[in-house]
């Protein structure tokens, strides 16, 4: 006899469910598109704030030249600015710019519509929209334990 849902069954299928969600996202096209080494660097800059190059090479596990080329072109665009850091100023901080803070804004609320597009039309009752609340907040509980 079991105590519920085998917790190595539960974690394939959010696993497998939530990827379909997460590639569909990535799909989604947003004007000024921005390429997905872009957006990650643009994530974490505006999860962590301010830092340098090497720190977010080292988060998104890609080379430094990997990402020095990713930062020159939000530059570019933009969306990054380079500081001295106040610290040390030998050290130059990544930060983003209100540009940058904008395009993941649209990119965010392209999400929530594409979502909310197929949430909604009778595609689901209103007792699985609540079922899909209750779980949104599951999972950020989930999230924040891992």
């Amino acid at each position: 006899m079991t105590d519920g849902p085998d917790p190595d069954e539960v974690a394939s299928a959010l696993l497998a469910s939530i990827s379909v969600l997460v590639r569909r996202g990535r799909q989604a096209p947003v004007d000024g598109g921005l390429s997905m080494p872009e957006r990650t660097a643009l994530h974490q800059l505006d999860r962590s704030g301010p830092t340098t190059s090497a720190a977010l090479a080292r988060e998104a596990q890609i080379t430094a030249q990997a990402m020095g080329a990713t930062l020159a072109a939000l530059r570019e665009r933009g969306l990054v600015e380079r500081r001295a850091d106040p610290d040390d100023g030998r050290r130059i901080l990544l930060s983003l710019t209100e540009a940058g803070a904008q395009a993941l804004r649209n990119k965010r609320n392209t999400l929530v519509e594409l979502l909310a597009r197929g949430l909604g039309g009778g595609a689901f009752t209103p007792a699985e929209l609540a079922q899909l609340a209750d779980a949104a907040a599951l999972l950020d509980r989930l999230g924040r334990q891992l």
